[in-house]
This record gives C-alpha cells, sequence and structure tokens, in this order.
C-alpha cells in the first residue's frame, strides 16, 4: 500500500465557477472557490477552549487498495472521537466563504436625485504483527477501530526508524525521508492516527468517493500538522483551513497572516465566464511569489450570524455542528439575540518544505472586524447625450470621471495579476 502522509491528502478538482444564481442583495455573478487550486488540501478545524475538532476532505482519486493517510495526533483517540462526516459540509462552507465579485451600477449621472446603486454579488485493516516485534521497533499498537468504511490505528512510538519499518512491515509504502520526518513528532511524544480503506465496509456505503474523516480530541496546544505531507510533495502545495471559533479571527502564531488585497475596483469584462477565476488565481499567484511562499492569507473572517454579499446562506446547525460545532443552541440563537455565536476564519496557505518548516500554530484573537476578499465591479450609466441636454457639463465631467476611473482599475488589475496594463485597456475598449 502506498502511504500518504499529511494533515490532509487530496488533490482538488480542475477550476469550476459557479452560475449566477439569486443571492441577498442581488444575483450572484461568480466566486473563486477551493476547486480552483490543484494540488490543494481542505481542512475544517473547530476550536473551543482546549477543544479542537479536524475534519479532512480526502479527495483521492486513485486506487482505493493505495490510500492511506497518517496524521500525528497529540493523544491516543478514542472510538467516540473518530466519525465519518458528510463531504457536502465542505461544499458549504466553501461556498459560504469563496472570494466573491459585487456589481454596481451607476445612476443617470444628470438626475438629480441621489444616485440609486443596485448591487449584485460577486465561491483490508492494518495487519497484526507480533507484539515482541512491534517492541522490538518500538512501536505500540494503542487502539484499533473501524470506522464507517476506514480501517484505523492509532500508533505511539519510541523510535521513528522503527515506526517506519512498522509501517513497511504491515503492507505500506513509506516515501523516502518519511522516517527523518516522523521523528521530530515522537519526540514531542504525539501519537499517530493512521487510516486506511476497508474495502468492504466502502462497498457497502454506495459512495464512489472517500468521505471525510473526523477526529476530536483536548490539548494546549492549537495546532496543524502539515510538515509530513511535504515529503513526496512536488513544488508549492495549497492549503485552505476553515477554522470556526466562538469569539474572534484566528492567525498563525509562527507564522505572518496577511490579509490579501480586497475591496478593489476591477474593470468590468472580468465578469465575463471564466475571467473571474482567472484574475483570482493570478492575484494569489503574484501574492504568494510576492511573500516568498511564507506567510499565511487570510481570504475570509465573519460571524456566521449574516453575511454581505452572500455568496451562499449561512451554514445552519445542522451543518455546523456536522462540522463538529457543539456550543450552539438548538434555534441557533443566543438567548436574547438573533445571532449564533460561531465565527468563521478562512486561511489559504500556499508553502514548500523550506518555506514551512513548522507545523501551523493558531490562536484566536480578539479581532472581530469582518473581512472578505471581495471586488467591485463598478458599471458606467449607458445612457446617451440626449437625455442630459439640460446639463452638459455634468454630462462631460462624468464621462471624465469614468474614463480615470477604468484606468485606475486597469492599473489595479495589472499590479495584482502582473497581465499587460495595454492588454487590459484592450479588453476595456480603450
Amino acid at each position: 500500500m502506498r502511504i500518504a502522509l499529511a494533515a490532509a491528502v487530496v488533490a482538488l478538482v480542475p477550476a469550476a465557477v459557479a452560475p449566477p444564481a439569486h443571492a441577498f442583495c442581488g444575483f450572484f455573478v461568480g466566486k473563486a472557490d477551493a476547486s480552483l487550486f490543484n494540488e490543494a488540501s481542505q481542512v475544517m478545524m473547530v476550536r473551543d477552549g482546549d477543544k479542537t475538532t479536524i475534519t479532512m476532505l480526502n479527495d483521492y482519486k486513485g486506487e482505493l487498495t493505495d490510500f492511506a493517510l497518517v496524521v500525528p495526533v497529540p493523544v491516543v483517540l478514542k472510538r467516540d472521537d473518530i466519525r465519518v462526516a458528510d463531504k457536502k459540509i465542505f461544499d458549504r462552507i466553501d461556498a459560504y466563504s469563496a472570494p466573491r465579485l459585487a456589481e454596481y451600477y451607476d445612476a443617470n449621472p444628470c438626475d438629480r436625485r441621489e444616485y440609486a446603486l443596485r448591487r449584485a454579488e460577486a465561491v483490508p485493516s492494518p495487519g497484526k504483527s507480533a507484539g515482541g516485534r512491534e517492541k522490538a521497533l518500538g512501536v505500540e499498537v494503542e487502539a484499533r477501530y473501524t470506522v464507517g468504511e476506514y480501517d484505523i490505528v492509532i500508533l505511539s512510538a519510541s523510535q521513528s526508524d522503527g515506526l517506519e519499518t512498522w509501517l513497511t512491515e504491515n503492507g505500506y509504502k513509506i516515501p523516502a525521508g518519511a522516517s527523518r520526518a516522523l521523528r521530530p513528532y515522537i519526540q514531542q511524544n504525539m501519537k499517530f492516527f493512521v487510516a486506511r480503506v476497508n474495502l468492504k465496509e466502502q462497498a457497502k456505503t454506495g459512495f464512489s468517493y472517500l468521505r471525510p474523516l473526523q477526529f476530536r480530541f483536548e490539548s494546549a496546544r492549537f495546532m496543524l500538522p502539515i510538515r509530513l505531507g511535504m515529503i513526496n510533495a512536488q513544488g508549492p502545495q495549497d492549503l485552505i483551513v476553515y477554522v470556526l471559533s466562538r469569539q474572534g479571527r484566528v492567525e498563525s502564531t509562527n507564522y505572518r497572516t496577511v490579509k490579501l488585497p480586497a475591496n478593489m475596483e476591477l474593470p468590468t469584462w472580468l465578469k465575463q465566464k471564466g475571467e473571474f477565476t482567472r484574475f483570482y488565481k493570478a492575484m494569489f499567484d503574484q501574492q504568494a511569489k510576492r511573500e516568498n511562499h511564507r506567510v499565511v492569507f487570510t481570504e475570509y473572517f465573519w460571524d456566521m450570524a449574516w453575511c454581505d454579499p452572500c455568496a451562499a446562506d449561512p451554514l445552519s446547525v445542522a451543518e455546523l455542528r456536522e462540522a463538529g460545532v457543539t456550543w450552539v443552541a438548538d434555534d441557533g440563537r443566543r438567548r436574547g439575540s438573533g445571532a449564533q455565536p460561531v465565527v468563521l476564519t478562512r486561511l489559504h496557505i500556499r508553502y514548500t518544505r523550506e518555506t514551512f518548516p513548522e507545523d501551523l500554530v493558531f490562536h484566536e484573537t480578539k479581532d472581530r472586524a469582518n473581512f472578505q476578499t471581495r471586488y467591485v465591479l463598478r458599471h458606467p450609466w449607458r445612457g446617451g447625450l440626449l437625455q442630459c441636454l439640460d446639463s452638459l457639463g455634468t454630462y462631460q465631467r462624468y464621462r471624465e470621471s469614468v474614463a480615470a476611473r477604468e484606468e485606475r482599475a486597469a492599473q489595479v488589475l495589472a499590479n495584482l495579476t502582473g497581465w499587460s496594463i495595454d492588454e487590459i485597456r484592450r479588453r476595456q475598449g480603450r
């Protein structure tokens, strides 16, 4: 069995943008969802005090017999701490927090009434080796479970070479360098959550894909192990982390956390099919390169009681509980208010083994200032000179302001993406 060592092991499907749909304050235009980035992982974390719940999306495309997953965990997990989650929860939280467009339409500049702006939005079980052999290798099998379609074993180890040998002897094909990568976790006295597919149980599920694995534990450390996933990585990898917490925005304590450029006006031709997806990918590429793949980007932070603009409805109480949120009331409301006491931070990391030598460590800040990677398309008024005969000066000043605005939008787009300013102007019809 070929083993993948990671916090989450997936390769996402090619880019796709949802078609326009009705939404609050208008109609949905487009978003750049998690499927935009190849070689990307999605992980959902819920943090409440010292309690952490992690859900990993296993969007695995190979033979099921080749799938395996190793994740360092701080404690021996009990059977009730592990469950199989619904894949739809990732679709929902991605859609809710995805980067988006908002549209505004200029009113008649010659109308003396205040401009009425119309906006729209924009997304086989592990083999048993003899106890004596395990002892000689410094490996102890702490627990074995079958959870849904997964066979799971929890291991502890005193030596990385011994753990690598145990995994190899039990049918796992270990990537080169595994022993060296496992050693720091053994030195921290961490355990190892090892999962692979039980083919008989998988056949019973009726699903053609692997459902996400979810596990919970208590630990003072608020962290996500990512180093194992870089053993056999080919170039930079993308990781999207959705963190649900009670109070404020979550950021990394051991890497710089920065917000992506947002709330900028862009040329209106980006509304055309596929263009916003192309823009967002190019923009993220530029930002990641400028930061030398050494930062954690914030893509979204919001109180889940509401959103504006909304790419999708906030998660329901049932969906929050599916994600591992345990503190929401049955009606999803705090007594005396209409808000759900849940905030969502969406983080996006592009990293290499050289630029992220440590696992991600987080903390929850007191910052509650809402933020989203939102971009604005402002369409000029399409009326003509005949509708402004009694206010020619106003009309002329408006046309000049539109030209200046379009030039600023072109320069912003060129700066964000590295695209040719001449080509951008050509697309604007200038």
